[in-house]
């Protein structure tokens, strides 16, 4: 069981990554599309701390044998997630550098 100051450090710690990755979209360092995905995490850690017992009731709907368990599962598959999200884009990204030396390429040849 989370104490009482153990719930409030989180909810700041949230609210301060919050804050700096909103930061870091309005400044165009990180693209809004991965930045939501960073706080639709936050949101769901913001919602564990604020009522802990819903981690009790998920892992015993799911079988999972203890809490502490089936957070260290929910963070293995976001991470799994986040790792399949990325190769996605630097495949996407490899092929466009592919293509773009081709065609540099080109115009040099004909120059």
């Amino acid at each position: 069981m989370m104490t009482i100051r153990l719930q409030i450090i989180v909810v700041v710690l949230m609210i301060l990554s919050f804050v700096f990755i909103i930061n870091l979209v309005r400044k165009k360092q990180i693209e809004l599309k991965y930045a939501l995905m960073w706080l639709i995490v936050g949101g769901i850690v913001l919602v564990m701390d604020c009522v802990p017992k819903l981690m009790d009731v998920l892992a015993a709907q799911l079988g999972i044998a203890s809490p502490v368990n089936m957070l260290f599962f929910l963070g293995f598959c976001f991470s799994l997630v986040i790792i399949f999200i990325l190769t996605i884009v630097v495949s996407r990204l490899s092929v466009r550098i592919k293509n773009l030396a081709q065609e540099i390429a080109l115009y040099e040849k004909d120059e």
